[in-house]
């Protein structure tokens, strides 16, 4: 016979808050959250981004002291977009492959201040790089070109790696890409280096800001439908990760975020390895919209979006609120 009221009061253990906090079944700490940072050039450069209110683009010495800041609230990690200026983006990208290009000179500033207190990841694609805004190399319609992009994400990957990468994540999308790098990896003799794949990114309107931040939003030509994710599809995202697991992923990416946890449990489940996602720059503006409009409170949204995230069954989150919420969670 099965229990029921009032023999059974589920409201018991949530009576008071030190029951509450034992019955807690998902935890959010510092080591779940990955600060992703913009870098730009010059020196003790700050540049707010207006469509992402409260994160700036920083020149490398100012990317060295969020490094420290990360570093004493407990973050584990950081991932590094580059805000190439114009005139060095260029139709094929090249300044992708220049060992002293700016996302190069953070990651040898940051390994050089912190060493291994802090990993650094680093973004592979071509959208920061070319003039035209897309992930990859065009032909002449306009249509990204799959085996010709990889070969050249292989050497932006390279070069990250040398500079001091721990973590190589490709954000373009391409097809056969992490079998490729992970090869020239394996080859170079950075065998300890990590994939995270953006294996199943979505062609989504959330990513405006985020545009704003790395220069591409004016530049871009079309849009990136022949290569990211339809929203609409979910078995498709299952594909993309087996494919890219049997090609030599450590972990993969589900992007955005928050409209896509289904996502996110579908590949823990199927799957069982470890799922980041990315609450991506419109989820973040959202959030700073509804605090603006005295519609939220900020440190209570913030904990809760990245308790669904865990309690979706990821082992991480890439987020711009990540110093604020290390910072809640440890007061």
């Amino acid at each position: 016979m099965t229990s029921s009221y009032p023999m059974i009061r589920l409201r018991r253990t949530r009576a008071t808050a030190w029951s509450r906090a034992m019955h807690r079944e998902v935890l959010v700490t510092p080591a779940d959250l990955i600060w992703p940072l913009f870098v730009t050039e010059g020196v003790g450069v700050e540049d707010p981004i207006a469509s992402l209110p409260g994160v700036s683009r920083w020149s490398v010495d100012g990317i060295v002291a969020r490094a420290k800041e990360a570093v004493a609230a407990g973050i584990p990690c950081l991932a590094l977009f580059p805000n190439t200026q114009p005139e060095r983006r260029s139709e094929d990208g090249r300044e992708a492959l220049n060992p002293d290009n700016l996302m190069c000179r953070a990651i040898r500033a940051i390994k050089q201040a912190c060493g291994d207190d802090i990993g650094v990841l680093t973004d592979v694609a071509l959208d920061p790089y070319t003039s035209h805004g897309q992930d990859g190399l065009i032909d002449e319609h306009g249509y990204v070109l799959n085996d010709a992009t990889v070969e050249v994400l292989v050497g932006q990957s390279l070069n990250q790696a040398a500079a001091g990468a721990d973590i190589i994540a490709p954000s373009d999308m391409m097809d056969g890409r992490i079998a490729a790098i992970r090869e020239a990896l394996e080859g170079e003799g950075h065998v300890n280096v990590q994939i995270m794949s953006y294996a199943a990114k979505y062609a989504s309107a959330f990513y405006g800001p985020f545009r704003d931040a790395v220069g591409s939003r004016g530049l871009l030509k079309g849009n990136k439908k022949t290569y990211q994710m339809d929203p609409g599809n979910a078995e498709e995202a299952l594909r993309e990760v087996e494919l890219d697991l049997a090609e030599g992923a450590d972990s993969v990416m589900v992007k955005p975020g928050l409209p896509y946890l289904d996502i996110a449990v579908r590949v823990k489940q199927a799957f069982g390895v470890p799922v980041f996602a990315y609450q991506v720059s419109g989820e973040y503006a959202m959030i700073e919209a509804a605090v603006a409009a005295g519609a939220a409170d900020r440190d209570a949204m913030v904990l809760e979006t990245l308790l669904a995230f865990k309690r979706a069954g990821c082992s991480g989150v890439l987020t711009y609120h990540a110093l604020h919420a290390a910072r809640l969670m440890g007061a």
